[in-house]
């Protein structure tokens, strides 16, 4: 099992890598409402998988970081073909 401090390290660098693609792309294609949109999403997501990641009341503890991993990834996907889509 990977240690808390490494999945809130991947959860950032991600997160932060998405950000960082979608300023660039909205800058490219002049879209920098849609941008922010996208951005501000990611965020969010950032602060919906902490809040996970901190919750006490876990009874499976492999299977839920486990969990959040598949749901960083899944989103983050998202994310990306949404700034595809620009």
């Amino acid at each position: 099992m990977a240690s808390i401090k490494n999945l809130k390290k991947d959860i950032n660098y991600v997160l932060g890598d998405v950000i960082e693609y979608a300023l660039d792309v909205a800058a490219l294609k002049n879209q920098p409402k849609k941008g922010n949109e996208i951005i501000d999403e990611a965020i969010v997501t950032f602060d919906e998988l902490i809040v996970k990641i901190n919750a006490k009341k876990v009874q499976d503890k492999k299977a839920h970081f486990k969990m959040l991993n598949q749901e960083l990834e899944t989103k983050a996907k998202g994310l990306v073909e949404k700034i595809n889509s620009l």
